[in-house]
C-alpha cells in the first residue's frame, strides 16, 4: 500500500461502523469497492473508487491464512470500509476451500458478530491467545 504511515491500525470493533481482485458486492450507487490481494507484500487491499482505503495484513501456512492486523486511511473511517473488507476476504477464503487464523481484534470482533464466517476459521487455531501476539 502506499502511505501506509497514513494509515489508522483497528484495535476494537467501536473504531469503524462496518495481486488478484476478489469479489465484493457493492450497493447500488456506492463507489467501486475493490478487493485486491497483494501477495508480495502480504496484505488485502480494499481500494474504493480507484483509492486505497485499507489493508488487512496476513500470513499463510498452508492453506491457513492469519489475518493480522486491519487499517484504514482517516478519510475512509467510520464508512463500514474495514467490515466490508474482512467480510470480502472470509468469503474468498472460503470460497478457496482455505481456512482463517484471526489476531487482528477488529477483525476478532467482526467474526464474533457475524457467526455466518465461523466456518472459515480454523478450527485448531481459530484466534490467537494474548500471549501470542506479543503485546
Amino acid at each position: 500500500m502506499n502511505n501506509t504511515g497514513d494509515m489508522i491500525t483497528l484495535t476494537s470493533a467501536e473504531q469503524d461502523s462496518g495481486g488478484s481482485n476478489l469479489s465484493v458486492a457493492t450497493p447500488p450507487g456506492a463507489e467501486d469497492f475493490v478487493i485486491t490481494n497483494n501477495g508480495a507484500s502480504g496484505i488485502y487491499e480494499a481500494a474504493i473508487g480507484g483509492r486505497t482505503a485499507a489493508g488487512l495484513v496476513y500470513s499463510k501456512v498452508g492453506s491457513r491464512v492469519i489475518l493480522s492486523a486491519t487499517s484504514v486511511f482517516p478519510e475512509f473511517r467510520g464508512k463500514g470500509v474495514a467490515s466490508r473488507l474482512i467480510a470480502g476476504v472470509l468469503d474468498e477464503l472460503r470460497m478457496q476451500g482455505k481456512t482463517a487464523t484471526v489476531t487482528c481484534p477488529f477483525a476478532a470482533a467482526f467474526v464474533s458478530a457475524h457467526l455466518e464466517y465461523a466456518d472459515v476459521l480454523d478450527p485448531a487455531s481459530p484466534r490467537s491467545h494474548p500471549t501470542e501476539r506479543g503485546h
